[in-house]
């Protein structure tokens, strides 16, 4: 269209205008339409957005309640005992499945739960079930501490005020006496419960495994249930054949892909590493070096290298790394000879019970060399519920009488189990071989056995030398058994294979990094006392290296003492080179060795203290810290005797005062222990 001339009065000329009316008044429409657009579409969308990302707040850490919840479960699928399971080697869950079978013996209907994976304050409407009952079976880990699948129960019995009044309770805690917080977290769980106001409907139970866990565990049990029936008015059923549950499934063309073949949860996870790596998602980790330590002697010391370059894995000089193994191939071979069973037959286990959370023992589906090799613990020594269990395919009369007295829990039965199966260390494939007329199905001794858990060992390096690496010193286990067998552990004997350029090229390793409270002080000012014999050095060749940075940086050390100890100087002084130039260049301002076996009365790091009192106490009373590594049955108390008698002579103490002196250093963070039995 033609512009409309504008006359301009003040110049009295007629020039061509910039804006038309028209564009004028289409500008100010398209202005208006931005205008609206700004302020009310744009708002809509931008809520609708937000709406989509809205999530529902849950309290404590504790995953929120909803229909799934463990309640719900329970009331759709007519169950009315749940059992809680605190477990970080799979003892406890074991037992936790063992106590839910029971309940069927008795007119009950149990399932097991994971508390990680339940919210806890649901369990205020555990009343609404009749005859409803709550067990826990909870695990001790380290000093005194909860599982990591039971951590956030822990936080929430301690900062909640729940009420759980009605709630009917029992727990069963699974420790070791030879630690200083034994069954702590079981004594905890039984005492939190009845403040919070549950019932205790029986005693508290508590298993040693220095002792014997499985007795310990089946007198309890055997007392246990007719306090249940007692309580609730039942009685048993009679019915004590083998319950099953989980049933098999026999799996045809499935492409290989979509066939577990050793990975801890995700499918293909090995053939698709992706981060964050943990317990779920191990790292396949190249083995760098495998070196033996030992110079002489019939006893074998590797030092294991792992590559963790580009993996955002991150450790701390303390920390542990946790290594998947795998079975001795032949003796899975060996197994399922003896089961007439095809290792290669590609199986499903699924859970009949429709609602539990747990839809198989172990990934599925994969093949019975698989399960046998990855999965099931075949080393261990079976626990009686197995025996009982697979005495129902014993074609011998005599096998099948022996096993169900061997599983019973007479003072016959158990000694006589205690003898032929944990003395004589007897595992499944030993005693199919012992027994040749029982035959179980592979599928069922799928079910009936343990899984094969990760193995961990102390970090023997330091991230700040070895950012890219992760070290370790294991001691090969292998040993013959009462019965004429050899006995092999089942990681070190997988591990010393795992050789760079060996007969496998290049041999990985699933690995992932679990954090530890084991750690040097901030500052490198600090003195420390390392006592750590054997492989109880790792931890402090990190922590040595970790001094060592310090020092290189300008850092000022303070007193950096180790105390090790060893057979033979000549066999097993392992990383001597390493300990003795650390000595020499000032980073170790003392180092003392104790050789047990080099004279004729045996010498041990507890009386190499006592020849260091004076120094030990002087460096106590300048706020130094203590570290102690390695066997927690003898040494570890031997250790803390010693420690209090320097205490007691040194510093003019009583024994009262010298207790209370180490109290409270292990209160500080200044005197820490990372044992093992």
């Amino acid at each position: 269209m033609a512009d409309i001339p504008v006359v301009d009065s003040a110049a009295g000329t007629t020039d061509e205008p910039m804006f038309g009316i028209l564009d004028i008044f289409l500008l100010g429409v398209s202005l208006g339409i931005g205008v609206y657009w700004f302020f009310f579409r744009g708002k809509k969308k931008e809520d609708e957005e937000i709406k989509k990302l809205s999530v529902v707040p849950i309290g404590g850490g504790m995953r929120s309640a909803s229909a799934g919840g463990f309640i719900q479960k329970m009331k759709s699928s007519h169950k009315n005992v749940v059992v809680f399971y605190g477990s970080q080697t799979g003892t406890a869950e074991e037992f936790a499945g063992r106590l839910s079978k029971d309940a069927q013996r008795f007119g009950l209907k149990g399932m097991i739960s994971d508390p990680e994976e339940c919210e806890m304050e649901d369990l205020t409407q555990l009343t609404e079930i009749e005859n409803s009952l709550a067990i826990f079976c909870m695990a001790t880990y380290g000093e005194g501490d909860p599982t990591d699948n039971a951590q956030e129960f822990y936080d929430w019995l301690q900062e909640g005020s729940t009420q759980l009044d009605g709630v009917k309770y029992a727990v069963f805690g699974l420790g070791n006496k030879t630690y200083e917080h034994y069954n702590e977290m079981g004594k905890y769980v039984d005492k939190r419960l009845e403040e919070l106001g549950a019932e205790r409907i029986f005693e508290l139970g508590l298993g040693d495994d220095d002792g014997n866990m499985e007795e310990d565990f089946v007198t309890w049990r055997e007392k246990f249930w007719p306090a249940v029936c007692e309580q609730f008015g039942v009685e048993a059923t009679g019915d004590e054949s083998s319950i099953r549950q989980y049933s098999l499934e026999i799996v045809e063309d499935r492409p290989p892909e979509k066939i577990f073949s050793g990975e801890v949860a995700r499918l293909g996870s090995f053939n698709t590493q992706k981060p964050p790596f943990d317990a779920k998602n191990p790292y396949l980790s190249p083995v760098k070096a495998n070196r033996e330590l030992h110079s002489g002697g019939d006893r074998s010391c590797m030092h294991i290298e792992f590559d963790i370059s580009g993996t955002r894995i991150r450790y701390e000089a303390g920390d542990h790394v946790a290594v998947y193994p795998v079975n001795d191939p032949e003796l899975v071979d060996k197994l399922g000879k003896l089961l007439n069973a095809d290792l290669d037959t590609v199986i499903s286990l699924n859970n009949v019970d429709e609602e539990a959370s747990k839809k198989h023992p172990f990934p599925c589906p994969c093949t019975y060399r698989t399960a046998f090799s990855h999965y099931i613990d075949i080393t261990a020594p079976p626990r009686t519920n197995v025996l009982k269990d697979i005495s129902d395919y014993a074609e011998d009369p005599k096998d099948k009488e022996f096993l169900l007295r061997i599983s019973s829990p007479t003072p016959e039965g158990k000694h006589e189990y205690h003898e032929w199966i944990i003395e004589d260390r007897r595992n499944i494939v030993a005693i199919l071989e012992d027994l040749p007329s029982v035959k179980p199905p592979a599928d069922h001794l799928c079910e009936l056995l343990p899984r094969l858990q990760a193995r961990y060992y102390s970090i023997s390096s330091s991230p700040k030398e070895y950012p890219t690496s992760i070290h370790i010193t294991a001691v090969l286990t292998k040993y013959t058994t009462r019965t004429g067998r050899t006995a092999n552990g089942v990681a070190t004997s997988w591990l010393k294979k795992k050789v760079p350029n060996g007969p496998q090229t290049n041999p990985t390793v699933p690995i992932y990094v679990r954090k530890s409270q084991f750690r040097l002080p901030f500052k490198a000012s600090t003195p420390v006392i390392m006592i750590g014999p054997g492989t109880g050095l790792a931890p402090f060749r990190g922590f040595i290296q970790e001094r060592h940075h310090a020092k290189e940086d300008g850092k000022e050390l303070g007193d950096t003492i180790l105390f090790f100890g060893c057979r033979k100087e000549k066999e097993d002084y392992i990383y001597r080179d390493e300990l003795e130039n650390y000595k020499n260049t000032g980073v170790l301002s003392q180092l003392h060795v104790a050789f047990s076996r080099d004279q004729e009365k045996k010498l041990y790091v507890q009386d190499l203290l006592r020849n260091q009192k004076q120094s030990l106490w002087d460096v106590l009373e300048k706020g130094g810290h203590i570290y102690v590594c390695g066997d927690a049955r003898h040494m570890a108390p031997d250790v803390q005797r010693t420690i209090r008698e320097v205490i007691v002579e040194e510093g003019g103490k009583s024994v009262t005062e010298s207790e209370d002196y180490i109290k409270k250093m292990q209160s500080k963070g200044r005197y820490a222990c990372d044992v093992w039995s």
